[in-house]
């Protein structure tokens, strides 16, 4: 891969974590809940999620989503159905005493993997990143695993810094948090997102 196709493919990168989706909205709710530094399992859990999404793609197997209506019905329904829950456990979610300490191993360890479910189960993101790698694959170069691995770390990397940066972007208006009011709206703000997104992939057929 040449450098200049390495800065397009980047730059595709950048949007693709930019654009709104189920892991912005996680990220946002947690860092405006928690703050950067402990927001940062979830981001990680997002990019397990997005690893698997990636490897499922570069070895084939997103082609089975592709092209079996059956699979993509399933993982689809799944990604939608845990989307509402999250949604609903926002939405009911009861205010929290700021004062309190929320980075137990157990808070840290949640977060990771409801973040990783987040995208693990976004049959979306698998077809979209199937339409995307081909147009960066030189198919007559002997080395397609490594560019594989070079546009998977190249989309990763972009997505951890994306996502930071929605978490301090949220992390600023956390003094907004101090009153329980305002909590509940924020809750019932993010639960209503998750929501959204839900309805979006609900939408969303392969073309």
């Amino acid at each position: 891969m040449t450098i200049e196709l390495w800065l397009a493919f980047l730059v595709a990168s950048l949007f693709i974590s930019i654009s709104p989706g189920a892991g912005a909205v996680n990220t946002m709710s947690n860092g405006l809940q928690n703050g950067v530094k402990r927001t940062l399992p979830s981001i990680l859990g997002l990019q397990l999620g997005y690893g698997i999404q990636i490897i499922l793609v570069g070895v084939g197997l997103g082609k089975l989503l592709a092209s079996s209506s059956l699979a993509f019905e399933v993982v689809k329904w799944l990604g939608v159905a845990y989307l509402v829950w999250l949604g609903y456990k926002k939405w009911t979610q009861t205010p929290l005493e700021m004062g309190a300490s929320v980075s137990s191993k157990e808070s840290k360890k949640r977060q990771f993997w409801v973040a990783a479910f987040v995208n693990l189960t976004n049959p979306k993101a698998t077809i979209f990143l199937l339409a995307l790698f081909p147009q960066f694959i030189d198919i007559h170069a002997d080395t397609k695993i490594t560019q594989y691995v070079v546009m998977g770390t190249t989309l990763i990397l972009a997505d951890i810094t994306v996502m930071i940066g929605y978490a301090s972007l949220a992390a600023q208006l956390s003094r907004w948090m101090n009153s329980k009011r305002h909590q509940v709206v924020q809750n019932r703000i993010f639960g209503g997102m998750f929501i959204v997104a839900a309805t979006v992939i609900a939408g969303y057929q392969i073309r």
